[in-house]
């Protein structure tokens, strides 16, 4: 039975996918997961007893509206059924109708009748599922078909009903809410009849191992707004409005530039803009949305609008022109050859962050900072891990940066966490590896031991290009990171403040952290501007990392790793070309790792 022919155009497709399971007649029981407390879209509100699942095709009005998605699975995909019970643990079951007073009356009736007085009714969960299944058995045996009503129960947060939790910390009630529902899910006879159960949850890593797992629980995933659903939902909001009053951002720039919020988000924006009269500004939406961004991950990923291009770093010469050379396919919208990710290993200090910060700005593309997403708590990780990808594929185009990803991402090997590290790691590999998003989700995966990476996140079609960082190379260089590291840091220095620097070995950060010192230097005697004698007190003071053991390891592990031959500097390119060249550098590495480990 095709969509078309039974389900409104003007579904969302999650509905649709949930109704085709529900006629195939594969299982009555939902799990509806992700963007579970947005808005949802209705076209033609059913006012009619003729809507839903099973009376697909009711007309109703013309008007469009939004409402709660409890109120939606009421009112339209159960539109026509006899009995909804909604409940959510924080009050007795309760019929949900939308706005049909006569239906809801009916409902108070049937459930006064066949389930108990409503003013009584328990609220506590165990007592609840109880009754609930005393009802379904009633109905399923004391009822002749002809008789038998049609009913959905819709749990709402889940997962603080069936929690995820180890079976030696389940507790008895616990245990019994479980094997209620799963028994519900099992259950041949209620499959054959118009029974369904939809429970609600955000994350599905939340709730029960054995509710998500089982092959009778059809799990539905609704992600956030695409464009097109953010357009609709703007132009529906603005009512007839001047829409420059609200907003100096056009509808269309609006919905783009709203990537990765939801329709309540959205909402937000613009009724703050109404009420208030504050127009909608590129520079305040570039901050509320970090905001909401940052907020909705729970603080697990840093939002940051590239200031910077490639312009402004200074040497890696090759690799600039290679990245210049991937933003314009980009741009140009040639995704299908953009690589999916890159992996950026050298010595600490080389400026791989600034690198891809840099990248992203000379595209045109928002940086998503991946920071600590791991949680102590049983399924919390890969819940946060799955809230975050989640937001990234409808942010796209977007740069993703994992610092220090050898310890960010684990391993398939890693132990000690009952499975957690493994997890993480294959939802990690999965969306790398999803040519979907190819060109839309750009991975920078960062690492001065690129050695200790999974070389399933090194292999082509996840990180494909390797680019090895060095140090400043010559004098001239250093000279330019000097002017470079001023503009950054609100200083100007020229050409002829930077003292001779012979063969000085330092790293981009030493430089900056040279040019941090003369600032001072020249802020302490009430000066706003430097002067020659600054960098060369500062420069003369400094002492740079004595690691050089280590920093040769973190070299050499680059070298290795690179995966682009004009990456690499002229001398070292021709003893990695060399028939014997790339095996004297592996044992280099090796004894030297072995030296320091």
């Amino acid at each position: 039975m095709s969509r078309d022919s039974v389900f409104p155009s003007w579904w969302p497709e999650w509905a649709a996918e949930l109704g085709r399971v529900y006629y195939a007649g594969n299982t009555s029981t939902f799990l509806i997961t992700g963007n579970v407390d947005d808005l949802v879209r209705v076209e033609r509100p059913r006012e009619s007893a003729s809507a839903g699942l099973s009376k697909p095709g009711a007309s109703g009005n013309d008007d469009t509206r939004y409402m709660v998605l409890s109120e939606f699975l009421a009112s339209q995909l159960f539109g026509a059924w006899d009995l909804v019970l909604y409940y959510d643990m924080s009050r007795p079951p309760r019929p949900l109708t939308g706005e049909d007073k006569d239906r809801l009356a009916e409902m108070n009736r049937h459930m006064d009748r066949h389930i108990g007085d409503r003013r009584k009714m328990p609220r506590d969960p165990t007592k609840v599922l109880a009754l609930l299944n005393a009802y379904v058995e009633l109905m399923l045996v004391g009822k002749r078909e002809e008789e038998r009503p049609s009913v959905a129960v819709i749990v709402d947060f889940a997962h603080l009903l069936l929690p995820r939790t180890s079976v030696a910390h389940t507790s008895e009630n616990l245990a019994a809410n479980l094997v209620t529902v799963l028994n519900w899910a099992r259950n041949p006879y209620i499959k054959r009849v118009n029974f369904s159960f939809v429970l609600l949850s955000e994350k599905a890593s939340d709730v029960s191992e054995a509710v998500v797992s089982s092959a009778h629980v059809q799990r539905v995933e609704r992600g956030l707004p695409d464009r097109t659903e953010r357009l609709a939902f703007i132009d529906w909001m603005r009512a007839g409005r001047d829409f420059s009053e609200i907003s100096e951002v056009t509808p269309d720039n609006l919905a783009s530039l709203t990537a990765g919020l939801t329709l309540v988000d959205v909402q937000g924006l613009m009724m703050s803009a109404i009420r208030t009269g504050d127009r909608i500004t590129l520079d305040s939406l570039k901050d509320d949305k970090k905001e909401l961004i940052e907020s909705a991950c729970a603080g697990m990923v840093e939002l940051v609008e590239p200031e910077h291009e490639l312009d402004m770093v200074v040497g890696h010469d090759a690799a600039k022109k290679r990245l210049r050379e991937d933003a314009r396919l980009i741009r140009e919208g040639h995704l299908d050859a953009a690589p999916m990710g890159y992996l950026m290993s050298g010595p600490v200090g080389t400026g791989k962050s600034f690198l891809a910060e840099c990248y992203a700005g000379t595209v045109g593309i928002p940086t998503i900072k991946l920071l600590n997403f791991r949680s102590k708590y049983v399924g919390e990780t890969e819940g946060n891990l799955e809230k975050i990808l989640k937001v990234l594929r409808v942010m796209g185009p977007v740069s993703v940066v994992i610092d220090e990803a050898d310890a960010a991402l684990g391993n398939r090997e890693a132990g000690g966490d009952s499975g957690t590290s493994n997890r993480v790691f294959a939802q990690i590999a999965q969306q790398m590896g999803n040519t979907k998003y190819r060109g839309k989700i750009i991975w920078f995966l960062m690492t001065c031991r690129p050695d200790r990476l999974p070389i399933d996140l090194k292999r082509q079609g996840r990180a494909e290009v390797h680019i090895a960082l060095f140090y400043p190379q010559g004098e001239q260089e250093l000279r330019q990171m000097f002017i470079v590291m001023g503009k950054k840091n609100g200083v100007a220095i020229s050409d002829e403040l930077v003292p001779p620097l012979g063969d000085l070995k330092l790293s981009g950060a030493d430089i900056e952290g040279v040019v941090g010192r003369a600032k001072r230097l020249a802020l302490l005697d009430g000066r706003r501007e430097l002067s020659k004698e600054d960098i060369a007190s500062a420069l003369e003071n400094f002492i740079p990392s004595a690691e050089d053991a280590e920093k040769r390891l973190q070299e050499l592990a680059a070298i290795l790793e690179c995966t682009e031959a004009d990456m690499l500097p002229e001398d070292i390119r021709a003893e990695v070309r060399d028939a014997d060249g790339k095996s004297k550098m592996l044992r280099r590495f090796e004894a030297l790792r072995a030296q320091l480990e």
